[in-house]
């Protein structure tokens, strides 16, 4: 492997799963110059699904979490600094400054600033026992909360982490009620068919659904929440508050030094942003996509995995292009999840089932003028192959075909 272009130091703004990515892609693409990570967090970088499955469910320890062993970065020369965020970018001199004081050149500058919680202004928000949920220290404190049980969990948000995060207090023997303002929860993502089988599962494990609302105020005693006040005004009893209302892009220091941003920072095929040797990756990048000729921004795991390595060889000069379909899963309670494909494309229609949503065992397919977008498989392993295929394959298949488990998914192709 070779570097193709001739750079010195290259300055990394976000040290999650996208810039460490990007670190140990350029490592391994030859590149031996100065690599600063920075980083606003103490922790070094790690994976953020676990944090909302078996690493809150404590079925998997801290292992699971950090995406390279501690001693990578300084086998690898990467200059990690923890803490320490970049306060301003001056794309002018290439510069970057720190909040410590400090101030580094780059040849290149990686923005992978990630997302932030959306917050709620609600009267009571500061009370002991309210969150949101984000980060490992999220994580680690709400397994400390609903670890022993027996504790009245209100979920505010119905969507994916918020019914992740319902399941693991449910599993721990809380009692979970779970506010949203869809009517029916995840309806949104995948549609009001499959987000009332999720409910379903849920509610057949004791979750309590008040859907069609939100919350309007928290109430505490002692200076610790005791209650939530309802949009209708009723008052759920609440020992634990989760504000799990989504996220939004961290394009703070992209916005301050004049870059494009809209819904994220707004970045080409191969992750260049509009100023001269910025890059964007990650949940804060709004990229072109080639499959779809529209601009995205995906906050899944795969997306930051996949952004990081595209983003380091654009760096580098190299042709690289973030071609890969979105990809994301889910476990909760017994059902095992893995979606691929373009939301945006799937919104609106009807999903071809293949399988029974009764047995817990099916795929669901999307099409649109005939042509898979997106598929899901419920506890059907090992699918998501074939189930990418058919999307990168643009072909027309009938939903007869689709729907028809005896046919297999690799046959299906042969219809276009």
């Amino acid at each position: 492997m070779t570097v193709e272009r001739s750079i010195q130091s290259i300055v990394i703004a976000g040290a999650g799963l996208a810039g460490a990515t990007a670190a140990h892609t350029l490592r391994g693409e030859g590149f031996s110059g100065r690599i600063t990570l920075v980083g606003s967090e103490l922790h070094r970088p790690y994976l953020r699904p676990p944090l909302s499955k078996d690493y809150l469910l404590g079925t998997a320890g801290e292992d699971a979490v950090p995406v390279a062993p501690e001693a990578w970065y300084a086998e690898n020369d990467v200059d990690l600094r923890l803490g320490v965020p970049v306060a301003a970018v001056d794309p002018g001199p290439h510069t970057v400054h720190l909040r410590s004081g400090d101030s580094v050149e780059y040849d290149a500058l990686l923005l992978a600033t990630g997302a932030l919680p959306r917050r709620m202004q609600l009267p009571g928000s500061g009370l002991d026992g309210v969150t949101t949920f984000r980060t490992l220290d999220d994580s680690r404190r709400l397994r400390e909360q609903i670890s022993p049980g027996g504790k009245n969990v209100v979920m505010i948000g119905s969507g994916w982490i918020g019914m992740e995060l319902a399941a693991a207090a449910t599993t721990y023997g809380n009692h979970v009620t779970l506010l949203g303002l869809e009517d029916i929860p995840l309806a949104a993502a995948i549609g009001p068919e499959l987000g009332a089988f999720f409910r379903s599962v849920h509610e057949a494990n004791g979750v309590r659904f008040r859907l069609g609302t939100t919350a309007s105020e928290l109430r505490g005693g002692a200076g610790r929440v005791t209650g939530v006040v309802t949009g209708s005004g009723d008052v759920l009893p609440a020992d634990i508050v989760v504000i799990a209302v989504g996220v939004v892009p961290d394009t703070a220091l992209a916005e301050a030094a004049g870059l494009a941003v809209d819904n994220g920072i707004v970045a080409d095929a191969s992750l260049r942003t509009s100023a001269p040797d910025i890059f964007a990756a990650g949940d804060v990048a709004n990229a072109l996509h080639p499959f779809t000729g529209q601009h995205h921004r995906s906050e899944h795991w795969s997306n930051a995995l996949n952004g990081g390595k595209v983003a380091a060889k654009s760096m580098l000069g190299q042709d690289a292009q973030l071609d890969t379909i979105p990809y994301f899963y889910t476990d909760q309670y017994d059902v095992s999840m893995e979606y691929s494909g373009f939301p945006m494309l799937a919104a609106g229609a009807e999903p071809v089932i293949r399988g029974s949503l009764a047995s817990k065992e099916f795929i669901a397919f999307w099409q649109q003028e005939g042509r898979v977008v997106a598929g899901m498989n419920v506890n059907v392993p090992r699918t998501q192959k074939a189930i990418k295929a058919l999307i990168s394959s643009r072909a027309t298949i009938r939903a007869d075909r689709l729907a028809d488990p005896a046919i297999a998914l690799d046959q299906l192709l042969a219809e276009d």
